[in-house]
């Protein structure tokens, strides 16, 4: 049953047309002094209506199948009327099969938000000329959503999407802001996309879907087999580690699962996890604490 899910899936993601989304938008302006605060609800609800009714892709979803995600702007800074600037937070989550349980597949904060907004302003994002800064970032993190999702259902499933965010990526850097080029430093939109498309990086993808199809989707019928799938998943990430020690794609993956890997290693059917164990120290031994609460 598991398979013919994933088959379905990979048939509504080539075959049809609709909205994908089922965006959360938040914006918090409690940082800032400014006497139009209605801006920001406008603001809230414009993105709202752009992320959740847009058709990013051809597919088609009824209700319950759209993609849970929320994103947080947090405006802290107004240096006019109506240009801001901030961060970003964005949480993606996808369901387990045959289960209740929504896995988180992506937390990621950006700290490099600013733009234009006038109030009632539409936000129209045109492939062929930059235009608006806020509606790239939205642009680009639509795709990156759809992308995350698509990679946890197959191999690099999610390879079309990243493209159409990288052509965003390219496309924004005429409007100099921070965020989309390589000089912009670490933890950025441009890094976080060009690792994704990197061959270097390719066993993160892979972990992310033997995670997910082959180990948490396993999970209510054997737990054992999906708990042993999950930890090689993880221990295979010790590859991209050896080679880049600071990989960045490493430190969104533990930022994501690091909670839910403990609860997973600390209850039910016990598996052999001492190297599980030794390559998350190894790889992040900042969460140390937490990796001490994986059952041995």
């Amino acid at each position: 049953m598991r398979k013919i899910f994933a088959v379905i899936f990979l048939f509504i993601t080539f075959n049809s047309v609709s909205q994908e989304l089922n965006c959360k938008v938040y914006i918090n302006s409690d940082e800032i002094g400014i006497s139009n605060k209605q801006i920001f609800t406008t603001l809230q609800d414009a993105i709202s209506e752009y992320m959740n009714n847009t058709k990013w892709t051809n597919l088609i979803y009824r209700d319950q199948e759209k993609f849970d995600c929320s994103l947080t702007i947090n405006i802290l800074e107004n240096s006019t009327a109506n240009r801001f600037k901030g961060s970003l937070q964005l949480l993606v989550s996808r369901p387990v099969y045959n289960s209740s349980y929504n896995t988180p597949i992506l937390s990621f904060n950006d700290n490099d938000v600013s733009f234009t907004y006038e109030e009632y302003q539409p936000l129209i994002y045109n492939e062929n000329s930059f235009d608006s800064n806020l509606v790239s970032i939205l642009t680009y993190y639509a795709y990156t959503i759809l992308g995350f999702q698509a990679d946890t259902f197959s191999f690099k499933g999610g390879e079309t999407m990243f493209q159409s965010a990288e052509r965003v990526v390219n496309q924004a850097q005429q409007g100099g802001a921070a965020g989309w080029k390589q000089i912009d430093g670490n933890n950025t939109r441009y890094q976080l996309n060009e690792n994704l498309l990197s061959p270097v990086y390719e066993p993160f993808r892979m972990a992310m879907y033997n995670y997910h199809i082959h180990g948490l989707d396993l999970m209510v019928d054997d737990s054992r087999t999906a708990k042993q799938t999950i930890s090689q998943s993880i221990i295979e990430l010790e590859k991209i580690f050896d080679d880049r020690p600071n990989t960045f794609l490493i430190r969104v993956f533990m930022d994501t699962k690091s909670d839910e890997i403990v609860d997973i290693f600390s209850d039910g059917p016990g598996i052999e996890t001492t190297q599980l164990r030794q390559v998350l120290s190894k790889i992040f031994p900042s969460m140390d604490p937490k990796w001490q609460e994986i059952k041995i």
